[in-house]
């Protein structure tokens, strides 16, 4: 499904998940298995969108 998005639905579905994340970290805590799993998909999408618009490594 995330491959095919553009940089806007990208953009769009990375703060989705962020706020996702941020109420599964307050409600089940940081070290939840389901807050890790939503951090880890949100870690892809990020790296996803700056390889399509060719960020450079700091």
């Amino acid at each position: 499904m995330y491959s095919i998005m553009n940089s806007n639905d990208l953009l769009n579905e990375i703060n989705r998940l962020r706020k996702e994340m941020i109420y599964t970290g307050m409600k089940k805590g940081l070290s939840n298995a389901d807050t890790i799993s939503c951090s880890k998909k949100l870690d892809e999408l990020i790296i996803k969108y700056q390889r399509k618009n060719n960020f450079k490594k700091i």
